[in-house]
């Protein structure tokens, strides 16, 4: 088997096992309370309204509410903006893969909404598809850096001789 099929290989199976660990954390993790229904149920369509109440009430809510709510959508996101790019050489653009982080994420937020599981938050669809794109500028950097040290030329970057 060819290193790039390897190599696919190896980042299809790592983002299935992020998309399950994702899935497990969002719907069924007791420590973030997604073990039952909330009678009265939260959302939020405000935008930056979450955001500054976190920031606000950081010292009330905690370092690690603060830092889970705000940072934590962020890095969850990064490798679905990193594996896309990696396993579907379509999907390389950034319109594409910012496009398919904030769609991944609105069904993730309507699924939350629907199952009352967690709760639906504008805020938490900007975080995320913010996510997505620092997932994709890493795989574009470091895709970057790998052609470098390993001399590989494609159709955009021939050499001229």
């Amino acid at each position: 088997m060819a290193a790039a099929k390897k190599r696919k290989l190896l980042f299809t199976v790592l983002f299935l096992a992020y998309l399950v660990l994702l899935v497990y954390f969002l719907f069924f993790s007791e420590k973030f309370g997604r073990t039952g229904s909330n009678e009265t149920y939260q959302y939020n369509l405000v935008i930056f309204q979450e955001i500054r109440r976190f920031v606000r009430y950081r010292e009330i809510i905690g370092t690690t509410g603060f830092l889970l709510n705000i940072f934590g959508n962020v890095v969850a996101f990064m490798p679905f903006g990193f594996f896309l790019p990696a396993i579907f050489g379509r999907a390389q653009k950034l319109f594409l893969v910012v496009s398919e982080s904030f769609l991944f994420s609105m069904c993730v937020e309507v699924t939350q909404l629907l199952t009352r599981r967690g709760s639906f938050d504008v805020d938490d669809l900007l975080l995320n598809t913010t996510g997505g794109l620092l997932g994709y500028l890493s795989f574009i950097t470091i895709r970057f850096f790998y052609r470098k040290v390993y001399g590989i030329v494609t159709k955009r970057t021939k050499r001229k001789g």
